[in-house]
């Protein structure tokens, strides 16, 4: 990919104003609102901002929290995990390792091997479908 935006107008100028706001601003889209939420497509997940890939199809999982959720990253490297305590409470914010985008959360009441539950909001996503078309089971 092409040298990441430097300043805030470039990052505007690249992403939707959604994006910009949950990427750049650490925001939230509204649960059960998500485009890639119902996604059951074989595949990976990108970061929206940098195109770095972040989660695999088979680590995606419903939650039933309203976001796409994930049992772990496709490489620990890929994510940077961060204290947050804004909102009067602490959780661990996770952000792409690579562009400093704001992804969402991790928490620890997932299913996997790990016991943990990254939620993602869609829109800090892209979805790079399998070539071969295969689905999820």
């Amino acid at each position: 990919m092409a040298d990441l935006p430097r300043s805030e107008d470039e990052w505007r100028q690249q992403l939707t104003p959604e994006q910009y706001r949950i990427l750049r601003e650490a925001g939230t889209e509204p649960p059960w609102s998500g485009d890639l939420l119902g996604n059951k497509a074989a595949g990976e997940y990108r970061c929206a901002a940098c195109g770095e890939p972040l989660f695999a199809s088979d680590t995606k999982y419903e939650s039933g929290s309203g976001w796409p959720s994930f049992t772990a990253p496709a490489d620990k490297a890929a994510v940077k995990e961060i204290t947050d305590t804004s909102h009067g409470m602490q959780r661990v914010e996770v952000r792409c390792a690579k562009c400093e985008g704001h992804l969402g959360h991790v928490f620890p009441d997932g299913p996997g091997p790990e016991g943990l539950r990254y939620c993602i909001n869609s829109a800090s996503l892209q979805f790079k479908p399998d070539t071969d078309g295969s689905d999820q089971a």
